[in-house]
């Protein structure tokens, strides 16, 4: 008992120790810190331990770090200007050397009669190419890789070339008539299935109208690439003409009656060649003559209508027989 009541105000102490409320910090300042602000004690410990020399020295430009930053972008600007400069001058000499060319190009086919259309599209299609490989150019000097943009392009015109090739086709035949000119607005044409007057010659197809004052367009890629008559190119053409007469006519007065028959028509020409009438062939139920006459390309349909009413006419009036088909039966009386 001695032994315990000697030690019970220590035992007091040490119990009232463990129960004491935990000690207040205090910055230099006075301040109190809270033990669960982090923040504010990070912030403490980073003033404390920051360098003012550093700080001096990155104000004050001498840090290592920014002056190799400023020489770096020095040498950049410096070497940098001398191509941007370089590039404008490409790009201004190369705009007005392609305007040069566009209009050589069109005066060049304004000299050849071409058509406006493809003179129109000629010209924007060559400033539009000339004016992408400037830039191509002025990018490259500047330093700016464009092999990467031309693959681009490339694949991009190759998709547009396999989507378009039908198109594509009709607008290199539309170019091809508009350059070559097998035939002009005007013309009287045959290619395949299609007669009549072109009226009409665009980059992708072509308007011909027929007699029966119909319309037919005709994609230019068939009028390019297949074979096709054009009645009414030279200023002089022949008009060939079959008359039939039946047998036993007497030939040399039903030739006489023919040549009568187109000395007698005013509009036929007897230059460059002189007409011809000569039989032609024997056939089934006819002899038949070919006439042959030479007459200016505006007057050949009137002369083509007129002459059949003559020829006709004429037989008529010199008892010629016209033939018509004949089939002969023999009977067995047995």
């Amino acid at each position: 008992m001695i032994l315990l009541d000697d030690n019970t105000p220590a035992l007091m102490a040490a119990a009232g120790a463990q129960n004491a409320a935990p000690p207040i910090l205090k910055d230099e300042f006075g301040q109190t810190i809270l033990a669960q602000d982090s923040i504010t004690r990070t912030v403490a410990d980073s003033l404390k331990s920051m360098n003012l020399t550093d700080l001096k020295d990155v104000v004050t430009g001498r840090n290592t770090i920014v002056q190799d930053g400023l020489h770096a972008l020095t040498e950049l600007t410096v070497s940098f200007i001398p191509k941007l400069l370089i590039a404008i001058l490409i790009l201004w000499v190369g705009m007005k050397l392609a305007k040069m060319l566009k209009k050589f190009i069109v005066r060049t086919l304004e000299k050849r009669n071409a058509e406006p259309s493809l003179k129109t599209f000629l010209g924007s299609l060559v400033d539009v190419l000339l004016k992408a490989m400037i830039i191509i150019m002025a990018m490259d000097v500047i330093g700016i890789k464009a092999t990467s943009f031309i693959a681009l392009l490339g694949a991009m015109g190759l998709a547009i070339g396999m989507a378009l090739q039908g198109t594509l086709q009709n607008f290199a035949g539309g170019v091809i008539i508009l350059l070559m000119k097998p035939f002009k607005v005007g013309d009287y044409i045959e290619c395949a299935s299609y007669k009549g007057y072109v009226r009409e010659i665009k980059i992708f197809n072509t308007t011909i109208q027929p007699f029966n004052g119909r319309t037919i367009i005709v994609p230019n890629s068939e009028l390019s690439n297949k074979s096709l008559i054009n009645h009414t190119r030279e200023p002089i053409i022949r008009l060939d003409i079959v008359a039939s007469v039946a047998y036993g006519t007497d030939l040399d007065h039903a030739k006489e009656v023919l040549m009568q028959v187109i000395n007698d028509e005013p509009l036929v020409l007897h230059e460059p060649k002189p007409p011809v009438v000569a039989v032609s062939e024997l056939g089934n139920s006819s002899v038949d003559f070919s006439m042959w006459m030479w007459v200016n390309v505006e007057d050949y349909w009137t002369v083509w209508l007129r002459i059949r009413e003559n020829i006709y006419k004429a037989l008529y009036a010199n008892h010629i027989s016209i033939p018509f088909p004949q089939l002969d039966v023999h009977l067995n009386q047995n």
